[in-house]
């Protein structure tokens, strides 16, 4: 696998720890966004807020490195943030927050994955032994609860998944596409391919309308810290921290944060059992083991 550019430095885990904190957070944001947005419209409102952030830093960096790295700009634009903001609020229409963010936990898994399939990385046994584990830790996981009686969880926990996957090409895409560039320059362009698309697509929608109804600004607010915080400023240190301590480092900062997601489930009454924690235990144990130096 690819190894650290450096050693991991206490820098390094200080932007783990608020990395885990703001993305373990981003579950109820959604959630509360959606008080009053759609699901697509909270995802959209996601990207065209982080977009609008990050104008001011366009004039410095649009001119930077891109004719050499733009398809890097685009897939991190595309996998990175824009499919999975729209799948993630979509799940979360039918499973709830904490179950989602104890899911999300799946993306070293899947940086594993792409990264053997398409950027022709290597795996050890042990690696491997942490893929399925991993894997085998959420089936259980979503075959243990939210039952409704007609599976249909399954599918909305699929669209996790299938998010978690997308999280898992972005960052093997900006480790060998985008390792030399600045990571504002590499948030800016990402932005910039996918934020007027999903400015566009936000005044299609009826969101105009729904600011009228009670309690849309609160929900707008949630949104806006989501996009700020969640996308905007995140991906900025989060490529740092893929460029400077490494693709599986980074993707592990997903160890701790289903237990920030769990938190906030538990303070909003979702329904949490012994399985939730059993079964975050065996992901994050196949996730250390896909993570595990040789």
């Amino acid at each position: 696998m690819t190894t650290p550019k450096s050693n991991i430095t206490v820098l390094h885990w200080v932007i783990f720890i608020a990395l885990a904190v703001t993305w373990g957070s981003s579950f109820i944001l959604m959630k509360r966004g959606m008080d009053v947005f759609s699901s697509d419209q909270v995802a959209a409102l996601r990207i065209f807020i982080a977009f609008l952030f990050i104008l001011p830093f366009t004039f410095r960096h649009v001119k930077k490195e891109f004719a050499a790295h733009w398809k890097g700009y685009l897939g991190m634009g595309v996998c990175g943030n824009l499919i999975p903001a729209f799948l993630f609020t979509a799940a979360e229409t039918g499973i709830s927050s904490s179950l989602t963010g104890i899911l999300n936990s799946l993306t070293p898994i899947f940086t594993l994955v792409t990264g053997l399939l398409i950027f022709g990385n290597r795996a050890g046994w042990l690696q491997a032994l942490g893929l399925l584990i991993g894997l085998g830790g959420a089936v259980g996981l979503v075959l243990s609860g939210e039952d409704d009686g007609k599976n249909t969880h399954l599918w909305y926990a699929g669209l996790v998944v299938i998010a978690t996957l997308f999280y898992g090409l972005s960052v093997n895409i900006i480790k060998s596409k985008l390792g030399g560039i600045n990571s504002v320059t590499a948030t800016v362009w990402a932005l910039l391919f996918i934020g007027p698309p999903a400015g566009i697509y936000l005044f299609t929608t009826d969101f105009v309308s729904r600011m009228s109804l009670g309690q849309a600004w609160a929900s707008l607010g949630y949104t806006t810290i989501l996009a700020v915080f969640g996308t905007a400023l995140s991906v900025m240190v989060y490529n740092l921290l893929i460029k400077q301590a490494g693709t599986l480092f980074a993707a592990s900062v997903t160890y701790a944060i289903p237990i920030v997601a769990l938190g906030w489930g538990v303070i909003d009454d979702e329904p949490v059992s012994v399985w939730h924690l059993v079964f975050i235990g065996v992901i994050l144990a196949g996730v250390w083991l896909v993570t595990k130096k040789k």
